[in-house]
């Protein structure tokens, strides 16, 4: 009984080792294995991945919610994302202005108008710090009250002129006055923050509006556009780049040069050519606060609104784009400003952003009802 026993173990030990030893069988219990592992946790497999999109698809419902709703109870969501927001709303401009994603917050804004009496032109100012506050906070706290002053001056020797019959002896224009002023600011703010080796340096956008004529001045790379009667977007100034040949052939007779780190910069250091402020490299002769001043008929182009924005707004959309963009929400609380500063934050925008939208009247294309 015992042999018999073993015979038949015996058996069995060859048949094994003959048939399930061999690579082939080998090779087909593992393929065997690996189907039936597939199949047996497909349901479990699904469940993960169905899980995995209802989940992306709720965190993009959550985005799409905050954005349309854009009386923007949304926005504390991103308190801390955001952490400095300021706004602005007075009459016919907005501001909308967060931190963003940078460790500091340096854009600064202005808006300066004589409601009542008008007599001046509203003063609507863009400042975008950087290597610190200093320059922009030194920029928003002089700037529009020295051209206040020119302008008040300036305005009651032209009606004294006109009474009298007399032609204007001294040649000051709006545009010459931002010139000048713009160029004694600088001289200032290098004097002040030079002495105690500040390095702070900010975008000048500065737009002077009257009843027929709109008068933009621009150092720097923040922007202005202006939306005219036809739904065009109308650009109020150009962006001072070292990359730029005009700027770039300045920069390299001055002795300097121009490097990429992440961007074109002056001296691999500052990515715009122009600013405010910078005194190590206006010692150098390298970056300068020269404006470029344009001035434009408002009864010609009957304008519907303006834009002004530090470059976080156009690091995110072209100026057609952001036309467009405003042209659909003027009816918001912050005729859009808002909106279109959340959504550049959305698209990635690492920057500060501060945008302006200035509405104006449709007849006549005067500035708007203050």
């Amino acid at each position: 009984m015992i042999e018999d026993t073993m015979t038949l173990l015996s058996l069995l030990g060859r048949i094994m080792r003959y048939f399930l030893l061999r690579p082939e069988t080998l090779f087909l219990l593992c393929i065997s294995l690996a189907l039936w592992s597939y199949f047996f946790h497909t349901d479990e497999v699904k469940t993960i991945v169905k899980s995995s999109r209802d989940a992306v698809k709720m965190v993009k419902g959550k985005v799409a919610e905050i954005m349309q709703n854009d009386k923007f109870g949304g926005l504390d969501v991103l308190d801390a994302e955001f952490s400095k927001t300021w706004e602005f709303k007075s009459n016919n401009v907005a501001v909308f202005s967060i931190q963003g994603r940078r460790d500091h917050m340096e854009d600064r804004f202005e808006v300066l108008t004589d409601i009542v009496n008008k007599s001046h032109p509203s003063i609507f100012g863009i400042f975008d710090g950087h290597g610190g506050e200093a320059a922009a906070d030194f920029a928003k706290a002089h700037l529009s009250e020295a051209l206040r002053q020119q302008l008040l001056s300036y305005d009651r020797e032209k009606e004294k002129e006109k009474d009298e019959k007399n032609e204007s002896s001294d040649g000051r224009s709006y545009p010459s006055i931002l010139e000048q002023q713009i160029l004694a600011l600088d001289r200032d703010m290098l004097d002040k923050l030079s002495a105690v080796y500040n390095e702070a340096g900010t975008t000048c956008l500065v737009a002077l509006l009257s009843d027929k004529e709109l008068t933009v001045a621009n150092v720097g790379d923040s922007r202005g556009v202006l939306c005219d009667k036809d739904g065009n977007a109308i650009a109020l100034s150009h962006d001072h780049k070292p990359y730029q040949l005009k700027e770039r052939k300045r920069i390299k007779k001055a002795g300097g040069f121009i490097s990429f780190n992440g961007s074109w910069r002056v001296q691999g250091i500052l990515a715009m050519s122009r600013s405010l402020g910078d005194y190590p490299l206006k010692n150098l002769n390298v970056v300068i606060p020269d404006p470029d001043i344009m001035t434009f008929d408002l009864d010609k182009l009957q304008p519907e609104f303006m834009i002004l924005a530090s470059d976080g707004l156009w690091d995110a959309f072209s100026n057609e784009e952001a036309v467009r963009f405003i042209k659909e929400r003027l009816d918001e609380p912050h005729f859009g400003a808002k909106s279109i500063v959340l959504q550049s934050f959305y698209r990635g925008c690492p920057d500060n952003i501060t945008v302006m939208v200035v509405k104006f009247k449709g007849a006549g294309g005067k500035a708007a009802e203050q």
